[in-house]
């Protein structure tokens, strides 16, 4: 290790691979002054008249959920919705018998589903949304998933369904402003979240959208009924950990269009209460292998580690130790002075998806190696449990890489 030229030959190649992937960075995020401005709640006429002809079912799929869906549903009630499906997985927490409770006096009607047994080779949440489709009202023109850990505000369903109508989308999905309250959320979340952007660019920009690079987001999840008719509903996604993704870029396949926009005015979500939660629970979807080729997901790794992972590390060893003075490891010297600057930039432009950000929150690009470290585990693994559920010899079935 020592060996002068083996140091500079391995800088150069380094360099070339941070250089290529700095540059699809840039492109990637050159184009975010350009996206669609994030959903508003409507006017109150316009709100007032979309109450008054409701065409959307929304479905929650529910296990063990009581502690969180008297929120989601209490930020429900005034919505513009033609009915609620939870549909519960068996909860034994009392979360079926709440929604019972609530049931006669709910203003929008309030149906509780309760799922069959899991079948083979299907995940339990695209199972639960499957059913809810099933048992939706075929008037509805649109089906709304949304998950029980959201807190939807005033206005959302109706600005939301008028976004994709005038947009003429056939699925579509938000992302939400972020509740986070521990020091250990608010230092890793925000780094994990950078993961997403780094890959896909930024919330609401088409222009970085093919078919096989859709984005999307489950707990606010809108699709024409006619479309997952044509889908065989979520049959597509039925084995997929991120279940979201999959069906979106399935249906992009197909030639739906499909769009993911800001949605942090009409949605916040308080998905995980710690940072061990965080770090297991949505680490291990983060990945998105379910929904691409081993090729794209391999490559996407490899962009975070250049860009991401590895700069701060590099950075802080370049300015305490250089082997060898040479313009190939000076250039490595300042080329990751430039990408932790971006970064640290992109704390202030994420700000925004948070409800309220401490010290810790502003700390979290020194997360980024373990954020990256995380997906590259998560790549390489299989979950084994979800929410309760365990999965063994689970039969993954994963787009074809033809690469």
């Amino acid at each position: 290790m020592n060996n002068p030229l083996f140091l500079l030959i391995f800088s150069l190649a380094f360099l070339l691979l941070q250089v290529l992937a700095t540059l699809v960075l840039l492109k990637r995020l050159s184009t975010a002054r350009d996206r669609t401005p994030p959903l508003l709640p409507l006017e109150p006429a316009a709100e007032a008249l979309a109450q008054q002809n409701p065409q959307v079912s929304i479905v929650i799929p529910t296990l063990n959920e009581i502690d969180r869906l008297p929120t989601c549903l209490e930020g429900l009630r005034d919505q513009a919705a033609r009915e609620i499906i939870v549909v519960d997985s068996r909860s034994q927490d009392g979360t079926p018998e709440y929604v019972q409770k609530l049931q006669q006096d709910f203003p929008i009607p309030l149906k509780l589903v309760t799922d069959d047994p899991l079948p083979e080779g299907w995940v339990g949440r695209p199972w639960a949304l499957h059913n809810g489709f099933l048992n939706s009202d075929p008037a509805s023109e649109w089906i709304l998933g949304i998950d029980a850990d959201t807190l939807p505000q005033k206005g959302l369903v109706a600005s939301f369904v008028q976004k994709a109508t005038e947009d003429n989308f056939d699925i579509v999905s938000l992302s939400p402003k972020f509740i986070l309250k521990t020091a250990g959320e608010q230092w890793l979340q925000p780094a994990l979240l950078i993961t997403l952007i780094f890959r896909f660019g930024a919330t609401g920009d088409r222009t970085q959208f093919t078919e096989d690079r859709v984005m999307a987001n489950g707990q606010c999840f809108l699709s024409k009924r006619s479309k997952l008719v044509e889908l065989n509903g979520y049959e597509l996604a039925k084995s997929s950990f991120c279940d979201d993704v999959t069906l979106a870029r399935a249906a992009a396949q197909k030639g739906a269009k499909v769009g993911f926009l800001d949605g942090a005015a009409l949605m916040q979500v308080r998905m995980y209460t710690s940072m061990a939660e965080t770090w297991r629970e949505w680490g291990r979807s983060l990945d998105l292998k379910d929904a691409a080729t081993p090729s794209q997901t391999f490559a996407d790794c490899v962009l975070l580690t250049a860009v991401q992972g590895l700069p701060i590390p590099l950075l802080i060893a370049l300015s305490v130790w250089q082997p060898i003075p040479s313009l190939f490891i000076n250039t490595l010297f300042w080329l990751n002075a430039f990408l932790v600057s971006i970064r640290c930039l992109l704390v202030f432009g994420i700000r925004t998806s948070y409800t309220e950000v401490g010290f810790w929150f502003w700390l979290s690009p020194l997360a980024d190696p373990i954020a990256v470290i995380r997906i590259w585990i998560s790549a390489l693994t299989k979950p084994k449990s979800w929410r309760g559920r365990i999965y063994n010899n689970f039969p993954f079935n994963k787009p074809q890489d033809n690469s």
